[in-house]
């Protein structure tokens, strides 16, 4: 008879783990069922007083294959990572990489003047500048009581 000592945190550890691979994971369902799930870009969002700025991760896509359209509540972004396809004789090629159309909306917490956005793309990382709208100041209104005559 072989003894096999019980842990009980190692069963813990595992739904920890699964449970961090459902939360973790950004790919959503593809428009075609055949292909599987295509990975969204990451997002960094930083808000300061006179801006949003985000940030967003597009490895190994060129500029022309992606199509940035921002309102004054969100920013709409979609893109396509093509397949590089090589072809060589009897040669077998695995890949992880998730190729494939994408969309996805990011909502923004202030309204922003969408025709003076600023947009920089290099290695992969896309940065955009969305300077927010100037709020209206609060106007202190005096209100006079008058005093009812009697």
């Amino acid at each position: 008879m072989v003894l096999v000592r019980y842990n009980p945190w190692q069963e813990l550890n595992a739904l920890e783990r699964h449970i961090n691979g459902l939360l973790g994971d950004t790919r959503v369902p593809s428009a075609r069922f055949e292909k599987g799930f295509i990975r969204v870009p990451a997002a960094e969002l930083h808000e300061t007083d006179d801006a949003i700025y985000l940030k967003l991760e597009l490895p190994g896509m060129e500029a022309k294959d992606l199509d940035i359209q921002v309102t004054q509540d969100a920013v709409h972004i979609s893109g396509e990572r093509k397949v590089q396809t090589q072809t060589e004789e009897k040669r077998v090629t695995r890949s992880e990489f998730q190729y494939g159309k994408f969309q996805r909306v990011i909502p923004l917490s202030a309204r922003i003047q969408n025709t003076n956005v600023t947009a920089d793309y290099k290695d992969g990382i896309l940065n955009l500048t969305l300077p927010k709208i100037e709020q209206e100041k609060n106007k202190v209104v005096k209100v006079n009581l008058e005093q009812p005559a009697g």
